[in-house]
């Protein structure tokens, strides 16, 4: 039997476990966390990621680190992400891209049953660029000449299947006109082959393509988010050019695999709540044409599952399909 003594130990125990929080949340992080960037190291993707990694790290008090795992234009990357134990212990750089890859890729993981969204970080816009020599200023500029010369106009994209590209055939689809579409492997090249006169148009990171723009070397003519960008404001958006409906918003977010914890998503939500509201880090973002989201794991899923039946729609119309 268990005497006086022994019943009040119990209770008391009993107490102390009831108004101590989950161990997930008071135990977190035991040891460091891996943070997956789908994308190879130098890119916008990966400035993000070692960006929040590094505030992480200070906020957490254990080193989070990041591992670049390229691939099938991400695909692989966020498929070891969340496939991963849901400990919390690896988390995932999640693109915006990652709504496109239903619609392109046989994916082995559901984009939505299998993925904890935790926060979007970042939201900015793609710069339309065009070489200097080509005879547009604006975009109805560029509508004109397109319908002029069906067909005749080329645009650049880092590869088949990307945001790039699907941005550009959205914005082609509402305008009604026909562009032809020359995949290259990567930002750089089909950036340069822009820079170079050898394409007409690019919807290109802000961040690679502005400094091109300030040396003369490319003419920029909108932005595709719905205003105007701080590290560019003397350029319109589409939507402001004819084109009220247009919108596409570039960004990142962390997420984590089915099961997660709550309590890990809230503290890591409110972690990089709290980075998102410092000054400096709002400046360096902004010196990159992005600006901080914020908001809840729900806001984000929301955003995840519209843009996924956007995309879907234009995949479908425009015919895409990566080989």
């Amino acid at each position: 039997m268990v005497g006086l003594h022994g019943t009040l130990s119990l209770l008391v125990a009993a107490a102390v476990l009831a108004a101590s929080p989950p161990a997930p949340a008071q135990q977190y992080p035991a040891k460091p966390v891996r943070l997956i960037v789908p994308f190879a190291p130098g890119g916008g993707s990966d400035v993000i990621g070692r960006f929040m990694a590094q505030r992480l790290t200070a906020a957490l008090g254990q080193q989070v680190f990041v591992e670049n795992r390229a691939g099938a234009g991400g695909v692989i990357g966020v498929e070891a992400g969340i496939k991963s134990p849901p400990d919390g212990y690896t988390l995932t750089l999640i693109p915006s891209s990652y709504t496109a890859y239903p619609s392109i890729y046989k994916l082995k993981f559901d984009p939505i049953e299998d993925l904890t969204p935790i926060i979007q970080i970042s939201q900015g816009p793609l710069l339309v660029v065009v070489h200097p020599s080509l005879p547009v200023k604006t975009t109805q500029d560029l509508i004109a000449l397109a319908r002029a010369s069906p067909g005749t106009l080329n645009f650049v994209s880092p590869g088949q299947g990307t945001t790039l590209q699907l941005a550009t055939e959205l914005f082609a689809s509402m305008a009604g006109i026909k562009l032809n579409h020359v995949p290259y492997k990567g930002t750089g090249p089909a950036l340069a082959d822009t820079i170079a006169g050898h394409a007409d148009l690019y919807f290109s990171g802000i961040a690679a393509a502005l400094p091109h723009v300030r040396s003369g070397r490319l003419r920029a003519i909108a932005v595709t988010t719905a205003r105007r960008v701080p590290a560019a404001p003397e350029v319109p958006t589409i939507a402001e050019s004819g084109m009220p409906d247009y919108e596409v918003v570039v960004w990142y977010g962390l997420g984590g695999p089915k099961g997660l914890p709550r309590a890990i998503v809230d503290r890591i939500n409110g972690e990089v709540t709290t980075a998102l509201k410092a000054r400096e880090v709002e400046e360096q973002l902004q010196n990159d044409g992005l600006s901080p989201a914020g908001g809840t794991p729900e806001q984000f899923l929301a955003r995840i599952k519209k843009e996924i039946e956007l995309w879907r729609k234009v995949v479908k119309d425009a015919g895409i399909k990566v080989e």
